[in-house]
């Protein structure tokens, strides 16, 4: 899903076709060496085993110290043939132009995709997960509840809506329109965002900075009972600056975000949160055309025990 959506912004791809040479020998290297060091492994815990049990066995008598030592020595190596390098696709299934051109652009989404993560953030919220959707793809949370972190900005208009099989994408205008706001260091004054709904768990933002390039912020919201949810945020960027100083100034933006949602989602959990998943009391303001979007696909009578039920069952 990252691969798909972070190539639709043309996230990672520039100059992709020039590295594939390169990417192939390095990829196949790499598996060389992981099934080397597998194999490697096999005779080495064989010979540790042996080695205890004749240990153990010579005296005529197991104490408990050395019971343990040989479950112990077997229990690992009985996890180290699960560990086993998959071998999931090889240069067998297809012609070799195929398959290197296939493990290129594999192994480089992987590369730039690990190279462009910033951070990753998980918390476990008291509140409904419904709650911290409608919050994710209400537009008008920008304006109000990060009021303070975000320096007022403000969205000017819709500029596109689409849907999708499994959500949908909004494009919107937001403007900065006061010159002391510290976000003109990340982006211009005006710029389109998107907000992106990939499944009823995930849902992406993605914004625009300088030089083409973009912050892209993906949240996964699982619902963990109907009182709780767990929330994992991961930020990506393919900004020029010092990562560690990026990384910094990211956990501590994303913090302040989240602090400042505490408050709105207790105050929607107060609410009859029944009538969120309600198409005939969704708002048909623009700013709202992603949550109804969702409760059109998720949102009839019961959906949120479906949704719980089906994330237990995953």
């Amino acid at each position: 899903m990252y691969v798909n959506c972070l190539k639709n912004n043309k996230f990672f791809t520039e100059h992709q076709d020039s590295k594939i040479p390169n990417i192939v020998e390095i990829a196949l290297f790499i598996d060389q060496i992981k099934s080397s060091i597998w194999l490697f492994g096999i005779p080495s815990w064989l010979f540790g085993i042996t080695d205890r049990s004749i240990a153990a066995f010579t005296d005529g008598y197991l104490s408990p110290i050395e019971i343990f030592q040989l479950f112990t020595a077997s229990f690992f190596f009985v996890s180290w043939l699960y560990l086993k390098p998959e071998e999931s696709f090889n240069s067998n299934d297809l012609d070799p132009s195929q398959y290197q051109e296939y493990l290129a652009r594999t192994q480089a989404n992987k590369l730039q995709l690990k190279k462009r993560h910033m951070i990753s953030q998980e918390y476990i919220l008291p509140f409904p997960y419904i709650c911290q959707i409608y919050h994710l793809l209400n537009l008008k949370h920008l304006e109000t509840v990060h009021r303070f972190s975000l320096n007022n900005l403000k969205i000017l208009s819709i500029s596109e809506f689409q849907i999708t099989s499994a959500g949908g994408i909004i494009t919107f205008q937001t403007i900065l329109d006061s010159p002391a706001n510290p976000l003109r260091i990340w982006r211009q004054p005006i710029v389109e965002v998107d907000l992106i709904l990939h499944s009823p768990y995930t849902v992406e933002l993605s914004i625009p900075v300088y030089n083409n390039k973009r912050i892209i912020v993906i949240f996964h919201a699982f619902p963990l009972n109907h009182s709780e949810h767990q929330l994992f945020i991961d930020i990506y960027s393919d900004l020029g600056w010092p990562k560690p100083l990026l990384q910094i100034i990211l956990h501590f933006a994303s913090c302040l975000t989240l602090f400042e949602d505490l408050p709105y989602l207790r105050a929607l959990t107060e609410k009859n949160i029944d009538r969120l998943f309600n198409l005939s009391r969704t708002s048909n303001h623009e700013s709202a055309l992603l949550f109804k979007r969702f409760v059109e696909l998720y949102g009839s009578s019961g959906e949120e025990t479906k949704l719980l039920e089906g994330r237990e069952d995953s």
